[in-house]
């Protein structure tokens, strides 16, 4: 079993930004692809970021595309999400996910699931 634990969120300013971080008990084949999605109250989980541990590819949601970046540190086991010129639309509960691969953007192939992290920017 892994588990993932999440940090970093908190309250910003439209414009501000914040750095999550996701780390993970150990990596192994089923963490082979991880995630960032987010999901606010009464909506969908939404894929935001992912990349292979392999660090070989790197996908974006189209809302995120220039704003946020995905990055790992396989020495740490640990991935984070730079999260740069914030805005209120970003708001939501951020949960890190590992799998083992597959689309990225799909839930479904995300065996693994922080407890997620808030992150909240007001206007």
């Amino acid at each position: 079993q892994v588990q993932l634990v999440e940090s970093g969120g908190g309250s910003v300013q439209a414009g501000g930004s914040l750095r999550l971080s996701c780390a993970a008990s150990r990596y192994t084949y089923s963490t082979n692809l991880m995630g960032w999605f987010r999901q606010t109250p009464g909506k969908e989980r939404e894929a935001v970021a992912a990349t292979y541990t392999s660090g070989s590819s790197t996908y974006y949601a189209d809302s995120v595309k220039g704003r946020f970046t995905i990055s790992q540190d396989n020495a740490k086991n640990t991935m984070y999400l730079q999260m740069n010129s914030l805005k209120p639309e970003d708001t939501a509960m951020y949960y890190c996910a590992a799998g083992t691969g597959g689309s990225w953007n799909r839930p479904g192939n995300y065996a693994h699931w922080g407890q997620g992290t808030q992150v909240t920017v007001s206007s």
